[in-house]
């Protein structure tokens, strides 16, 4: 179940960040909404975070374009590459992204209903994060735990592994002391 949610999650946060980014790159999709996000990142562009402190302007074309190549770019690998590794990459970099979009907008004074699609990006991602770290852990779990056709009882071995734990702690104490 949790593998159809994360794949589920994956394929619509990916379509979607390549829909955004590509709104940003190209006026194809829509003409308005394309001129209307020029006219936002000359905004943004603006208060940028690092901007101020190391007094360096970036030009809003510029930022406008980073940010939708990496919005295309981190929705195609989250759409369509397999790895665990680069899915979980471009997840990261485009939370951290939706974290700059909050505020970059709270920043330039925007109301409330132009921030919140990207505080509701930003706890879908990081749902993803969370399922994808569950799903690992679960594996793990699954894993390390012992089958009972072997003939150990998983108490046994739960105990066996709390005291090993308990050792470890206990001899660290006697190094410390």
């Amino acid at each position: 179940m949790a593998s159809i949610v994360l794949k589920s999650l994956s394929v619509l946060l990916g379509i979607f960040f390549i829909f955004v980014g590509t709104t940003k790159l190209t006026p194809q999709i829509s003409k308005e909404l394309h001129k209307d996000l020029r006219k936002e990142f000359t905004r943004y562009s603006k208060v940028f975070p690092l901007a101020q402190t190391l007094e360096f302007k970036i030009p809003s074309k510029w930022y406008r374009r980073t940010v939708g190549g990496l919005e295309v770019f981190c929705g195609f690998c989250l759409t369509f590459i397999p790895s665990k590794r680069i899915k979980q990459s471009a997840n990261l970099v485009l939370a951290v992204m939706m974290l700059f979009a909050t505020y970059n907008h709270w920043m330039v004074g925007d109301k409330f209903e132009r921030l919140a699609p990207s505080l509701v990006f930003f706890f879908m991602l990081t749902c993803r994060l969370i399922v994808e770290y569950q799903i690992r852990r679960k594996e793990k779990v699954d894993k390390l735990a012992p089958k009972k056709a072997s003939g150990t009882d998983t108490k046994e071995a739960a105990n066996a592994t709390a005291t090993t734990s308990t050792t470890v702690q206990h001899n660290k104490l006697k190094k410390d002391l």
